[in-house]
């Protein structure tokens, strides 16, 4: 079994007015987390985030919401890396996913950026790809020149129910991850 998870770093944009917006679906993620364990975020500056501790399954595991923008989420992503000693394979991004239809979710290992910028800003930083990625559909608008507005808009009523139910199918495996049942993880999430 390999090591597992020990951070988990939900990606969005801070601020009141991106709190419902489809690119924090991974902040959504991680504040339900951090809730189903009683945990709280404190501001940690030397982060650039608010950073939470669980403890699962006998592991502690850090969570961290960047309060840098989406874009330059590397920052805080390497801050936290670095001060840790953390190793990118027991690092979990979880960020939104366009090519992904609401309500789907997916996991896996390493590989590009897809177009995500602030996934591209995590991998400069680190000068590695080797972490851990949950990437939850969001769905993608009809017209490419769209992007922007469509992730920093609300999704739809059925849609965020789409998302929501797709975060609480995630959240079911996060004690295999960090307990580093990757595979085992990986087939509960792509059959529940």
């Amino acid at each position: 079994m390999e090591d597992g998870i020990k951070l988990i770093i939900g990606l969005g944009n801070p601020g009141l007015q991106y709190e419902n917006t489809r690119h924090n679906v991974g902040f959504w993620l991680v504040k339900k987390l951090a809730e189903k364990y009683h945990s709280t975020f404190k501001l940690e500056s030397k982060f650039k985030g608010f950073l939470s501790s669980v403890n699962i399954v006998n592991h502690k595991c850090e969570l961290l919401l960047p309060e840098t923008f989406m874009n330059l989420s590397g920052d805080a992503v390497g801050r936290i890396v670095k001060f840790y000693k953390i190793a990118c394979e027991s690092v979990l991004i979880i960020h939104d996913e366009l090519d992904f239809l609401p309500g789907i979710v997916r996991l896996k290992k390493g590989g590009g950026a897809n177009s995500h910028n602030g996934v591209q800003n995590i991998i400069d930083q680190l000068g590695d790809n080797n972490f851990w990625r949950m990437r939850i559909g969001i769905g993608k608008p009809k017209h490419k020149e769209d992007v922007s507005n469509y992730v920093l808009c609300s999704p739809g009523k059925y849609e965020a129910k789409q998302i929501h139910e797709a975060i609480d199918r995630a959240l079911v495996i996060i004690p295999e991850l960090i307990s580093g049942n990757f595979e085992k993880a990986m087939l509960e999430l792509h059959l529940l």
